[in-house]
C-alpha cells in the first residue's frame, strides 16, 4: 500500500547543442535544402536523435553565393555523433574545403572530397542574335548530360552580367574535358570563363 503515490522523478532538461556544417558549395537556398538538408535529416532521424534545425547562405558583394551552412541540433558533441554526421554527409557528397564546427568548443573539422567547376556565361558582350537564338536551359541540361558519372550541375546563379552554373564531381579536370566540346561549339558559351571552386 505504501509507495503508491511516489513523486515522479523530474526529467533533467538538457540544453540542446548544435553542430554547424559549412558546405563549400555555391547553392541557392532551394538547392541547399534539396541536396543536403532533407537527405541529411532523413539519415540522421533514422539513426540518431540528431536533426537538421536550419540553414543559411553566404553571399559575396556581387550577390553571388560563396557557400552555405546546415545547422544540426544534437543531444551531445561526442565523437560518435560527429562521426555519424560526417559519414552521412560524405555519403551524400561534399566538396573539398567544407567543415564541421562544434559550437560548444569551436572545434573545426575539415572534410570533403568533391571538386567544383563554375562556368560563367557572358551576358553582355556577345552579338544580340546569340542571346536571341540560344538558350541557357540547353547549356544547363547539356552540362548535366555530358558530366554524367563524374559530376552534375548542383545549382546556378544569374548575375547582372553573367549566368553561372556550378558543377560538383570527382574531378575538376575531367568535368572540364567532358564539357569542352560544348564550350567550344555552342554560341552562348563564347567568351565564357571556367573556374575551379572546390
Amino acid at each position: 500500500m505504501f509507495g503508491l503515490f511516489k513523486r515522479k522523478k523530474k526529467e533533467v532538461e538538457v540544453d540542446p547543442q548544435f553542430i554547424m556544417v559549412t558546405v563549400n558549395a555555391r547553392l541557392q537556398p532551394m538547392h541547399r535544402v534539396e541536396i543536403y538538408e532533407d537527405p541529411l535529416d532523413e539519415i540522421l532521424s533514422k539513426e540518431s536523435k540528431c536533426e537538421v534545425s536550419g540553414g543559411g547562405t553566404l553571399q559575396s558583394q556581387s550577390g553571388e553565393i560563396e557557400c552555405c551552412d546546415v545547422e544540426i541540433q544534437v543531444p551531445d558533441s561526442e565523437d560518435s555523433t560527429i562521426s555519424l554526421i560526417k559519414s552521412s554527409l560524405e555519403k551524400i557528397g561534399v566538396p573539398k574545403g567544407s567543415k564541421i564546427t562544434i559550437e560548444a568548443t569551436d572545434f573545426e573539422i575539415e572534410f570533403g572530397s568533391l571538386e567544383g567547376l563554375a562556368i560563367y556565361l557572358n551576358g553582355t558582350d556577345l552579338d544580340d542574335e546569340v542571346y536571341t537564338n540560344s538558350d541557357s536551359n540547353h547549356v544547363y541540361s547539356e552540362l548535366d548530360r555530358l558530366t554524367q558519372g563524374v559530376g552534375k550541375v548542383y545549382s546556378y546563379w544569374q548575375g547582372p552580367t553573367e549566368t553561372a552554373f556550378y558543377l560538383y564531381g570527382t574531378s575538376f579536370s575531367e568535368m572540364k574535358l567532358l564539357i569542352s566540346e560544348l564550350v567550344e561549339s555552342y554560341p552562348l558559351c563564347q567568351k565564357c570563363r571556367i573556374e575551379q571552386v572546390a
